[in-house]
């Protein structure tokens, strides 16, 4: 079995609660996996066991992109991670087939950060729903995907501050 690393310190914003949901438990996971049909990364599952969702730090709110997206030409947003729970007012990875179905995204996905117009999901099409999912951006406005990184993992190594780009974006579409 591959080592699962932790991510760079800090990664969780311990200044807001918006987002986090209530502590992990393993029955929390075992349900989660039932209900969403999958096994989830043990990489992920170890970062929500300290923080079980939320707001990240500013210096990892961002991942950068090999195209442009409608979000920005060179990187995508990454400022919150869904947790596993339901918290009132907070999405969560549990809310993933709604919003799969609501936002037309590919069924072999669960989605673990986004705002309507993006998503960023761990994507099962690949890999089966037992294997080690890849992580993509769902574009909602231009019905697109980028392919991020083979892994959560992966991805979790190469997230970075959105100040390191010019041109940050608020969001939305690119004029």
């Amino acid at each position: 079995m591959a080592r699962v690393e932790d991510p760079p310190e800090p990664f969780w914003d311990i200044n807001s609660d918006r987002g986090v949901q209530l502590p992990l438990t393993d029955p929390a996971i075992l349900e989660a996996e039932r209900l969403l049909n999958v096994t989830l990364p043990v990489s992920l599952l170890s970062l929500l066991r300290k923080q079980n969702g939320g707001l990240v730090v500013s210096g990892r709110d961002a991942f950068p992109t090999s195209r442009p997206t409608s979000w920005a030409p060179d990187h995508v947003p990454f400022d919150v991670v869904m947790g596993i729970g339901s918290r009132e007012q907070a999405l969560s990875m549990l809310d993933s087939p709604y919003l799969v179905e609501e936002w037309g995204l590919p069924t072999d996905v669960v989605v673990v950060s986004g705002d309507g117009h993006y998503w960023i999901g761990l994507d099962y099409r690949i890999c089966g729903r037992n294997g080690e999912p890849s992580v993509t951006w769902f574009d909602a406005d231009d019905n697109s995907e980028l392919d991020l990184a083979p892994d959560f993992p992966s991805f979790i190594g190469r997230l970075t501050s959105s100040l390191d780009f010019d041109g940050e974006r608020s969001g939305g579409s690119p004029d």
